[in-house]
């Protein structure tokens, strides 16, 4: 916040908010002016405010997002076809790594949930579908790269136990998301904000630290096309009209 009011010269305010849905909603009702969001959610923001939601920025590895699918060391399982029949977790229902991508993928593998799962389940986050796969809670289930690696390095998920049984190809992901309708002026800022951080600065390193960035890059509305036709044709988004 202090370094956007600096680089931006307007004051600015955190208004937590406790999930993707309500983001978007006071995004199109112009309560919020900037949010974090997965790619998923960044596309439903932008169909629900009529295109006036807009992608300012990403960190460099969100050109290149994956999803680890997880399951215990002795499931037997080696592949998506081996989930056939099998208990399942998503994360977050919005979740792009946590959900979409994968129920995208799993479709490619010729498996649908709704049919080919014995049972599955949302467990609302990265960390708590990891837990659950250690726990024998489900056989399996889909975690963002990004988190799977730093439970793995924290100790907070014992590869003794889990074990990773396919990673999916790269796809674009996580992104700074405007209201399009402000003036172009801030606009041009805030996004200059972003790209400015550099680690050389130890100040910035801080900043940068706390997303797990290295860095930051302009993102374009079209970045986001492939994760809008995986939602489309995973039937997430069929009560949105096409923008």
């Amino acid at each position: 916040m202090e370094y956007l009011e600096k680089e931006v010269g307007v004051r600015v305010k955190f208004i937590p908010l406790v999930n993707y849905a309500a983001t978007v909603e006071a995004l199109a009702a112009g309560k919020i002016d900037l949010v974090w969001y997965g790619g998923f959610t960044h596309v439903q923001a932008r169909i629900r405010t009529n295109g006036r939601a807009v992608p300012l920025v990403m960190r460099r590895r969100d050109l290149n997002f994956k999803t680890k699918f997880i399951t215990a060391i002795n499931s037997g399982i080696r592949s998506l076809k081996d989930l056939r029949g099998k208990t399942f977790a998503f994360g977050s229902v919005s979740s792009t790594s946590g959900h979409l991508m994968p129920r995208f993928f799993l479709k490619g593998a010729g498996i649908v949930p709704e049919k080919d799962f014995a049972k599955f389940s949302f467990s609302g986050s990265h960390d708590a579908t990891a837990k659950w796969v250690e726990a024998g809670k489900v056989q399996a289930g889909a975690i963002n790269e990004a988190v799977w690696n730093k439970l793995v390095q924290s100790g907070k998920v014992n590869p003794k136990k889990v074990r990773v049984f396919f990673t999916t190809p790269g796809y674009v992901d996580y992104n700074w998301t405007a209201r399009g309708d402000l003036p172009r002026e801030t606009l041009t800022r805030l996004a200059g904000a972003f790209l400015k951080l550099s680690a050389i600065n130890p100040e910035h390193r801080k900043i940068l630290a706390l997303q797990r960035a290295e860095g930051y890059v302009l993102a374009l509305p079209g970045d986001f096309k492939g994760i809008e036709s995986a939602a489309r044709e995973a039937g997430l988004l069929k009560k949105m009209p096409t923008q």
